[in-house]
């Protein structure tokens, strides 16, 4: 098991977290039957990222990336991704 000082895990720690706009949006997300999952799975980790500190997963990342790189998604959707991708570890 690897453990890290405090020092350590706060240089890892992205200080960023989802804003009010994007959280109301993911929010409306997640109770829409006509949202998509990818959609509901962008919007589950934008809602969990609000004020919590916590950082974006590596698979999350990475599902948020796939979408940045598409074409085949809306507006709504790559912002989701982009949030979620700018509170990524900032050593990844």
């Amino acid at each position: 098991m690897v453990t890290f000082s405090l020092k350590e895990r706060e240089k890892k720690m992205n200080k960023k977290s989802s804003g009010q706009k994007l959280s109301a949006q993911a929010s409306k997300i997640m109770r829409s039957n006509n949202s998509s999952q990818i959609q509901k799975s962008l919007a589950a980790s934008v809602l969990s990222q609000r004020n919590t500190g916590k950082i974006t997963g590596k698979a999350m990342e990475t599902k948020a990336s796939m979408v940045m790189n598409s074409n085949k998604y809306s507006g709504t959707t790559k912002s989701l991704a982009a949030s979620v991708l700018s509170q990524s570890d900032k050593n990844r």
